[in-house]
């Protein structure tokens, strides 16, 4: 079913009258906001990283976004005011709260919350019955981020996809289900409704393609290829075990005899969906050739205008459409003699308070929900503080999280992984035990305890920080920085490995290269670990001993040599 403008404009006034919160000035807003003149005869719609919520969110973007070497001072790691200045967006608006972390308590209440998948299925009705030709991709991280997609092994998420009308998805986290899980789903669920792709996915023995490459699809007579790009690193920032027989990779001289390929079959467009994280997309869109257009997810970066990168035979769009379901990506391209002439995007906000919900995908969500929502709803303690989790160093919700493991596991120092997903939690809110599963909701989630050396600690730092501030894009896996709770260290991101961490101190001491340290963390990545209870347990049982979570002060390092840079506000 697709919506027009006309039905649109009908559902805001049946959503008002039925009670949902639509002044008139609200539902002219909604109609403003969302009124995109059709261009060109392709649309390709995109979302990514939505990580399993169904319901309308906060999300904060982070006020630390470092780039590094030549990604320093440009987007996607440019923040707060600076990111409205690049963009030409207007302070204290919707927009503003929606790409920046600026005033974010006082303006999440008063734009209220974002996505949900109600929300974005009336969205893209409307965006569809404005467009005769159009595509709707899923970059990927979409059956994992909640306790319900936990607990239906992506189920939930799966039926929503459905629902919503997704013709084209990639992967990540999904792969966290274990191999056979997500073979089962493409051959059931999907078939002949969704297409999962991923050219950089084959057989660890003879090198066979595990999924569907590409596609190629006709639009208004215009063949578009379409190939799939899965996270590359996955055996390597999740437990092997899950995909324990397949090889994943970027793949840059696969990908280019694939677009070669597809523009040798008739293709107008080729499209990359792809799930590597921005600053890689940028990296192979200056190398790899006849790609048109990349649509990127993994960093959960929210870029309001595709980044244009040159190679040696054209030009390629990057785009990257934040995450949370919090954006709807809509690319218009003008396609004519069999090339793209002209193209508009826009990437909307999702705001809930403008968007009636659509009564399928209510009552799908309801349905899903339901054998849980009693568990879910469990009061553990009220928040007087923000909780927040993206930033490249830390955040209000992970620090919560690793004063958590300090107390319950008996450490001295503690580490939580930096996940970019977990939802906000604004000051006076609830916490909830569906709000500690959007922080924790993992398929290895068992807390651990060792004896840590300060040399062991050290490396541990260096090889994380490396991870996200290699000066090559490639060897950046997209993540933020460990978490790190009971130590204090300094950090300079443009130093190479080895010397990047320095100064490390427990309660103000030096910290001993040979001296061993009672160390609590989470999330194992590593065969064998000595597992303990999940961190959903430990977190839940701190929170129930408490009741009022006071704010408190983040456990950061020292930065150095990040004068001038625009990534930190």
């Amino acid at each position: 079913m697709s919506l027009s403008r006309r039905e649109f404009l009908q559902a805001l006034g049946a959503a008002a009258a039925a009670g949902f919160a639509l002044d008139a000035r609200t539902a002219s807003q909604a109609s403003s906001f969302y009124d995109l003149p059709r261009f060109g005869n392709v649309s390709l719609l995109h979302f990514t990283d939505c990580h399993a919520q169904l319901l309308p969110v906060h999300f904060r973007e982070p006020n630390v976004n470092l780039g590094v070497a030549g990604s320093t001072n440009r987007p996607p790691h440019l923040v707060g005011e600076a990111l409205l200045k690049h963009f030409r967006l207007r302070p204290g608006s919707r927009e503003a709260h929606a790409f920046t972390h600026l005033d974010f308590a006082r303006a999440a209440k008063t734009y209220g919350k974002l996505g949900g998948f109600a929300h974005l299925a009336t969205l893209v009705k409307r965006l569809r019955a404005e467009r005769s030709a159009s595509l709707l991709l899923d970059g990927g991280d979409t059956w994992q981020g909640s306790a319900t997609s936990l607990w239906t092994r992506g189920q939930d998420m799966i039926e929503a996809q459905k629902l919503l009308g997704v013709d084209i998805m990639t992967g990540h986290w999904e792969f966290t289900y274990g191999a056979a899980r997500v073979k089962e789903v493409v051959a059931r669920d999907f078939a002949g409704r969704i297409e999962f792709l991923a050219q950089n996915v084959e057989t660890g023995d003879f090198g066979d393609p595990v999924f569907k490459p590409y596609t190629i699809r006709e639009l208004a007579g215009v063949p578009v290829g379409i190939i799939g790009q899965a996270f590359p690193y996955t055996p390597i920032a999740h437990p092997r075990r899950f995909v324990a027989e397949w090889k994943f990779g970027i793949e840059e001289e696969r990908l280019q005899r694939l677009a070669s390929e597809i523009r040798g079959k008739g293709a107008q467009v080729v499209v990359l969906l792809s799930h590597n994280g921005m600053d890689v997309d940028l990296k192979l869109a200056s190398r790899v050739t006849g790609i048109d257009v990349v649509l990127g997810g993994h960093t959960h970066d929210g870029v309001p205008e595709p980044v244009v990168v040159s190679n040696a035979k054209g030009r390629t769009l990057v785009t990257n459409a934040g995450s949370n379901g919090k954006f709807l990506a809509v690319l218009d391209l003008d396609v004519r003699g069999g090339r793209i002439s002209g193209h508009r995007y826009r990437l909307l906000p999702v705001f809930a308070n403008l968007l009636p919900a659509d009564p399928e995908m209510a009552r799908l969500i309801e349905a899903r929900r339901a054998p849980y929502a009693g568990k879910l709803s469990e009061k553990l303690a009220v928040t007087e503080a923000l909780l927040y989790r993206r930033g490249n160093f830390n955040g209000s919700f992970d620090q919560l999280i690793l004063d958590a493991l300090m107390e319950v596991k008996g450490a001295e120092i503690a580490f939580s992984p930096g996940f970019r997903w977990g939802t906000t939690l604004l000051p006076g809110e609830a916490i909830t035990l569906e709000q500690v599963m959007n922080q924790t909701a993992i398929t290895y989630p068992r807390t651990t305890l060792a004896e840590l050396t300060g040399a062991a600690i050290k490396t541990i730092l260096e090889d994380v920080c490396d991870n996200l501030f290699h000066p090559d894009p490639y060897y950046r896996q997209g993540g933020d920085m460990v978490r790190v709770g009971g130590m204090s260290y300094s950090c300079n991101p443009l130093e190479k490995i080895g010397r990047r961490i320095g100064d490390m101190r427990l309660r103000g001491r030096p910290m001993e290269v040979d001296k061993t340290y009672k160390v609590a963390s989470w999330a194992p990545v590593g065969e064998g670990e000595n597992a303990g209870e999940p961190m959903w347990d430990v977190l839940s049982r701190y929170l129930r001993d408490r009741k009022v979570v006071k704010p408190r002060e983040l456990n950061l390092p020292r930065l150095v040599g990040v004068k001038g840079n625009l990534g930190i506000a």
